[in-house]
């Protein structure tokens, strides 16, 4: 470098440190402290539902709007902002640290058989700790839940929502039709290694088309979108609510834990809350809506008495209206698998943790902890018809994540409740190999699990038993996706970076007393390896209003209560194809229309 240059470049890295220092705006400073006895909506949940909501309501200037979160401020958590830091917030403060009740047919190799949900608690929810994907699903799931009785659920319905919430940040989305320009939520396509393209390859060797996935078609390969604007995390709260913090009549209040719904002759008047350790009452004049997530918002419809008869009865709380709350839980279920390449594009722990690239994401915002490294994605039926549409959504989802990540300084940043034994096993892979994962998902499972209080005290966890892997066509299905994943490894590209379908991976060693890769060694890695993908849904499930098995009707009104909705996963029909956090968002953007009547 010349010595010109040097005083310059000292400069530009001093303006901007000073940038960074002082053009921050502290927003604790702004949450509410004094609590008003009634607000026209009680916003209950900051995560990527209520952010919306509450963000929503506000804007109009007669409506007064309080956004109540149990968690705190997510800039006491500068990781949130980090995208590749996202397992430095798991066990956190900022985490509920669910675990499942231990399961029958799968998880052999979790500490008693139960899976971690990470939720997030925080401003943003699981918004503030997920893995920023963004993906809408595929247009037959919404047709689906129209068909099923949810009036104005279609995807022609939808789509408008979708496209009013995003901000595209990618040049050549910004004229489609199927994609917004200057909403609240920033879409972008991070690319931090050289290994995107590669994957893209290897789909076209399968004969799968490049597409973009929350286009006009969901089948094919397509590199990954995520919520994240000049190398930073955007959550909804973010989004659509810290611009906004300034509204007189917007709310927000943190740390501070709804206990239950006031139901008085059928009517939601209010909630009661848990604050600095004293018990508060806040009245709604006009609507509680409930947006705590698909574990939270059923806990507290419980507990205030609105749930499935035989289990309100046990627990000796009043029933205010029997409904199937808790039931038909449903998440996504995933396999992963690595392979070893010959490539240098793959990131490792020591680039993740060099002084380097954190001096390039402080100073640039680019480099390894700009971006999750999940580069590209697929969407594919589980016959593998190439169809662009056959008249039914996707079956299996590929996300590639380009992290040499089963390695032993690895052991602590991925935490997915393994067993000792079992860790010690399968954390040995060499720290000078690169290896890439790949997860497959199987986006529509047939078993179905529920939530269930374990006592009428708020503070305790309600029991979650997804019940994975109880139908049988689920292990069928899923091994069918690891097949797939073996024809991908397969292709010329893959190989030609050193890629082995029939490498013995550290992963394999539990099942070796099977025949590699027949049927019955992938059923028992499955067994031992399947994780949930952090998508829990359907629990106070929405449907037409005779359905025995619907919760809220399809303006997401509680059935039977007058003034109260749940706005939240917890509503989906079925799970949608692919991440939820999108169609979380479009949720709330219809729920806001459909509250204020327009």
């Amino acid at each position: 470098m010349e010595k010109s240059l040097v005083p310059a470049l000292l400069f530009c890295v001093l303006a901007y440190v000073y940038y960074k220092s002082t053009g921050k705006k502290n927003n604790n400073d702004v949450f509410a402290s004094n609590l008003k006895a009634s607000y026209d909506y009680i916003v209950v949940g900051a995560g990527s539902s209520g952010s919306v909501v509450a963000s929503r309501l506000s804007e109009e200037p007669g409506n007064d709007v309080i956004l109540l979160e149990a968690g705190g401020s997510d800039e006491d958590h500068p990781d949130i902002f980090t995208p590749s830091a996202v397992s430095r917030l798991l066990h956190t403060d900022a985490d509920w640290d669910y675990y499942t009740l231990p399961q029958k047919h799968s998880c052999l190799g979790q500490k008693k058989q139960r899976s971690y949900w990470p939720r997030g608690r925080v401003m943003g929810g699981s918004g503030s700790l997920n893995w920023m994907a963004y993906v809408r699903g595929n247009r037959h799931d919404y047709d689906s839940w129209a068909a099923e009785g949810c009036d104005g659920w279609s995807y022609k319905d939808v789509l408008p929502y979708f496209v009013k919430s995003e901000d595209i940040q990618i040049d050549e989305f910004k004229n489609s039709k199927y994609h917004g320009k200057g909403g609240h939520q920033p879409v972008s396509r991070p690319t931090s290694t050289s290994m995107q393209k590669v994957y893209l390859d290897a789909g076209k060797d399968l004969g799968f088309d490049t597409i973009d996935c929350n286009g006009e078609d969901q089948i094919g390969f397509c590199w990954h979108q995520a919520t994240i604007k000049n190398g930073e995390r955007w959550s909804s709260y973010r989004s659509f609510v810290k611009p906004h913090l300034d509204r007189t009549n917007l709310h927000v209040v943190r740390n501070i834990l709804t206990t239950k719904v006031i139901i008085k002759d059928k009517k939601a008047i209010g909630v009661e809350c848990i604050r600095n350790g004293k018990k508060v009452k806040i009245f709604a004049k006009k609507e509680v809506i409930l947006s705590a997530g698909a574990v939270n918002s059923p806990q507290i419809l419980m507990l205030s008495g609105i749930g499935p008869n035989k289990h309100l009865d046990e627990l000796g709380i009043p029933v205010v209206a029997d409904l199937p709350v808790g039931e038909n839980l449903q998440d996504h279920i995933m396999v992963h698998l690595a392979y070893n390449v010959n490539v240098s594009g793959v990131v490792t722990f020591s680039d993740l943790t060099s002084t380097l690239t954190a001096l390039q994401y402080e100073y640039f915002r680019t480099g390894p902890l700009s971006a999750t490294m999940l580069e590209a994605m697929a969407f594919v039926y589980n016959d593998l018809n190439k169809k662009k549409d056959t008249g039914k959504n996707s079956d299996i989802q590929l996300t590639t994540y380009s992290v040499h990540s089963i390695t032993p300084s690895m052991r602590e940043a991925i935490d997915f409740n393994y067993r000792e034994d079992v860790a010690e096993k399968i954390f040995t892979a060499r720290e000078d190999v690169r290896s890439i994962t790949i997860w497959a998902v199987l986006l529509h499972p047939k078993s179905r699990g529920t939530i269930r209080l374990t006592s009428t005290d708020p503070f305790d966890y309600p029991e979650i038993d997804p019940h994975f892997l109880q139908h049988p066509d689920d292990v069928k299905m899923a091994i069918q996706m690891v097949r797939f994943v073996e024809k991908l490894v397969d292709t010329e590209t893959l190989r030609s970076i050193g890629m082995n379908v029939n490498e013995m991976s550290p992963l394999y060693q539990l099942c070796n007393q099977h025949e590699f890769r027949s049927d019955v060694f992938w059923e028992c890695y499955i067994r031992y390896f399947l994780l949930n993908f952090c998508h829990a849904s359907s629990t106070c499930r929405m449907g037409a209003v005779d359905d025995k098995t619907a919760v809220v009707d399809p303006q997401l009104r509680v059935k039977g209560i007058y003034g109260l909705r749940v706005v939240d996963a917890s509503v989906m029909r079925n799970l949608p194809s692919g991440n939820t956090h999108a169609p979380v968002t479009m949720i709330a953007e219809k729920a806001a229309d459909l509250i204020l009547q327009r």
